[in-house]
């Protein structure tokens, strides 16, 4: 008799810890979405910030070697300097998947 009445306990319990569980988790799943147009317009503006930077390295690297051929030491900086802000988009890229956030990433698109 006392199981009956703990597994009809028990049951209750379970359902109603299911149905607030399940209507906190749906509260935050919604807060967490991000609308399609942001993320498209952030992607396009990422797009335009990486060609700008990917430039900016080649040219980098350019003077660094123009540094190096003249007998300067600082145009390995310069060539690294460049190297580092050319493939930015790459570097962070492999640490967010390295770290397991490679979906919290967003593809930039041209």
């Amino acid at each position: 008799m006392k199981t009956r009445n703990l597994q009809k306990l028990t049951t209750a319990f379970t359902a109603v810890v299911a149905v607030t569980s399940e209507a906190r988790a749906s509260t935050l799943v919604q807060l967490a979405q991000v609308t399609s147009t942001l993320r498209t317009s952030v992607q396009s503006a990422l797009g335009v910030v990486f060609i700008f930077g990917f430039i900016w390295g080649v040219v980098k690297i350019w003077g660094g070697a123009d540094r190096m051929s003249k007998g300067d030491a600082d145009g390995k900086m310069g060539i690294v300097a460049g190297i580092i802000i050319a493939g930015a988009a790459a570097i962070m890229a492999v640490l967010f998947t390295i770290f397991g956030l490679s979906d919290g990433s967003l593809t930039p698109s041209f």
